[in-house]
Formats: structure tokens, sequence, C-alpha cells
């Protein structure tokens, strides 16, 4: 059974739209002002990559890069949020996540919020 809260769109505290979807019910687009991103790249630290390691080993979930990962997700979309903002759009539609491994060990993750900005 499908959760209410599936597919509907998230308002922050400015009142800006953003959601997966590419419209938004009970909304019509009156401009579509163009794509708008938001990229983190985020360092492993050695410590927590020490304790995650032990948490694989003994099972369990990795809170401390959960929260990491958990930031980066919050911070691009703040970006692109931003972005969409500038560009005088007051929602974020069709909007994907994407998570990739960076570095030369893979030491770093990089985050990355797009979707398209647009006037309601």
């Amino acid at each position: 059974m499908a959760s209410p809260w599936d597919n509907q769109p998230s308002h922050d505290a400015g009142g800006m739209i953003v959601t997966t979807t590419h419209s938004i019910e009970g909304h019509q687009a009156k401009a579509y002002l163009g794509i708008v991103t938001g990229e983190v790249i985020v360092g492993a630290n050695l410590f927590r990559d020490l304790f995650a390691s032990i948490t694989d080993i003994v099972g369990g979930r990795s809170g401390k890069y959960e929260n990491v990962l958990a930031r980066a997700r919050k911070e691009a979309l703040s970006e692109m949020k931003g972005e969409a903002l500038a560009l005088g759009g007051n929602a974020v539609i069709g909007v994907d996540l994407d998570y990739e491994v960076l570095g030369q060990n893979g030491s770093m993750l990089m985050v990355s919020a797009s979707g398209t900005a647009i006037v309601i």
C-alpha cells in the first residue's frame, strides 16, 4: 500500500515547492525558467571510515555516514533552490538526486540535485 506521502511535493519555509514529479497538482506552470542544480562534495574522514568498517563487520547501520549523506543532500537541494529563486522561480519540478563516489580511493562523495525551475 502506498504511503500518503509518496510523490508529494515538499514546501520549505519560504514556500518553494520541490518535487520529483513533472507537474504540481492544482498548479499550472506560468513560466519555465530553466535547469537548476546544486552540487556538494564531501570528503570521507579517516576515523569515521574506521568506525564504519567496524560497523560493517559486526553488522548494523553506519550512522556517521548516514548523517554526512543527509547533510550533503540537504545542502545540494538548498543550492538548487537558491538558483531557482535567483531566476525568479517559486517551484522546482522533475528533481533528480544523484550520488557519485570520487577520488583516487573513493574518498569523496558528490551529491547533486537538478530540476527545472518554474513559476506557478
